[in-house]
């Protein structure tokens, strides 16, 4: 019989990508992708532990899963499978546990041509499924953007990280890889291409290359019919004031996001971030200058061991002072294995909580603030799907979600749009001509 493969990520853009390249390596051998489990042979899970919720998001789609669809066998992948596989195998459903060692095997795993060594006395049968030959199986319709992961793992050091742990040391893959694969999505239809990574900015230093990730986007820019590249987070102390002489190429997106995670200068030290705000402060104020309309977002823990009021607010002013794009707001969580989990100076959970919801609040302001910078001028929209309430939905370059009604079909098409209010943390628009 035909066999159904159903796949789904939890967590970073980085994990998105795996699991993209997951489906179209499945239906290269034959498995037909779905987007309902229920219907699905086999279903893969790609998990994230960067936090305690994300530990408890992953039991908890896994029984939903299993709640679903409970004649579906389940693989279980990534960071949640490196640090707890033996909890995580013990699931209802679960046939393979695959480690982020073994993550590039997923499709063999899953198929039964190679065990996993971290499944521990999981012993699945053989699959069931009938496969068929290389290609007969078209891959699932593109979708308009596509994440292309390019680096693996991280050399920093910062205090409170599990994912290093998890991801190994930093690794890149070749760059005539990475642009070869770019190239194909262009003739695939993807109009925009995503670069992600653990620690993007380190792009190319395992590889002896010098300005590796700037290289590399002049790589792709210059060898590519790629309409617009993005990229993914960017640890600020990895950028220099010359890396912004990119956007001359108006087909970069126009958006970064650099990780803050306090903008308080001592907890950025007990942190392990070899960065001040001051100096944060100087290479937002060059981006912004060499890049106009920026959307600048970034990442800021709340509630670190040592944070006291004074700290938070320190850190709340500055995140006000650079006047964000949008913020992502996550109170700290000790992880096992980090420095950061055995220091004293915890803060109480619900002090945490309530930090996280006034750093929230401020960040639904500031994201507010941008978005009215741009009511009323017109900006180049690349439309992605039709949703159920109705509307077209779409993204400009620099990071600005924009809803449109409209008759025809506007999927994976670029189109000159007036923006015409901002409402309800999006901004409603009309396609010109």
């Amino acid at each position: 019989m035909d066999c159904r493969v159903y796949l789904h990520s939890l967590g970073c853009r980085l994990n998105q990508s795996e699991v993209e390249a997951m489906a179209r390596r499945f239906a290269a051998v034959g498995y037909i992708p779905t987007q309902d489990p229920a219907e699905a042979d086999i279903c893969i899970l790609n998990t994230c532990a960067v936090t305690a919720e994300a530990e408890r998001k992953t039991r908890h789609r896994l029984r939903a899963l299993h709640r679903a669809n409970p004649a579906a066998r389940i693989g279980v992948v990534g960071c949640a499978a490196t640090l707890k596989p033996g909890g995580l195998a013990r699931l209802p459903g679960v046939a393979w546990v695959v480690p982020n060692e073994e993550k590039e095997w997923v499709v063999e795993i899953a198929t039964g041509e190679r065990p996993s060594r971290r499944s521990g006395d999981l012993t699945p049968s053989p699959s069931p499924c009938r496969r068929g030959g290389e290609g007969e199986v078209s891959p699932p319709t593109p979708r308009t953007r596509a994440l292309v992961k390019v680096q693996d793992g991280c050399d920093n050091h910062c205090t409170y990280c599990v994912v290093r742990l998890l991801r190994g040391p930093a690794r890149s893959r070749p760059p005539e890889e990475v642009v070869a694969e770019v190239q194909s999505l262009v003739a695939a239809g993807r109009r925009e291409v995503v670069l992600t990574g653990v620690n993007l900015g380190a792009y190319g230093r395992d590889l002896g290359m010098g300005q590796g990730l700037a290289r590399l986007i002049e790589a792709i820019l210059s060898g590519t019919d790629l309409p617009r590249l993005r990229l993914s987070s960017l640890e600020p102390w990895d950028l220099d004031e010359g890396f912004f002489k990119l956007w001359a190429d108006a087909r970069l997106c126009r958006h970064l996001h650099l990780p803050l995670q306090s903008g308080c200068g001592g907890t950025l030290r007990r942190m392990g971030r070899p960065i001040t705000p001051e100096r944060y402060a100087r290479l937002t104020e060059a981006a912004r200058a060499a890049v106009p309309d920026l959307a600048l977002t970034t990442d800021v823990m709340v509630g670190f061991p040592g944070e006291d009021e004074a700290a938070f607010a320190e850190s709340l002013a500055f995140v006000e002072r650079l006047g964000f794009a949008r913020l992502h707001v996550f109170p700290f969580s000790p992880r096992p294995g980090t420095p950061a989990a055995r220091v004293s100076g915890q803060v109480d959970p619900q002090v945490r909580r309530e930090r996280a919801r006034r750093m929230r609040k401020l960040g639904t302001r500031l994201a507010e603030d941008f978005r009215q910078r741009f009511v009323g001028r017109e900006m180049e929209v690349l439309w992605e799907r039709h949703r159920a309430d109705g509307f077209w939905h779409g993204l400009t370059d620099n990071y600005l979600r924009v809803v449109t009604r409209a008759s025809a079909d506007l999927h994976n098409r670029a189109t000159r749009t007036r923006l015409l209010a901002a409402r309800d943390g999006l901004l409603v628009g009309e396609v010109v001509g």
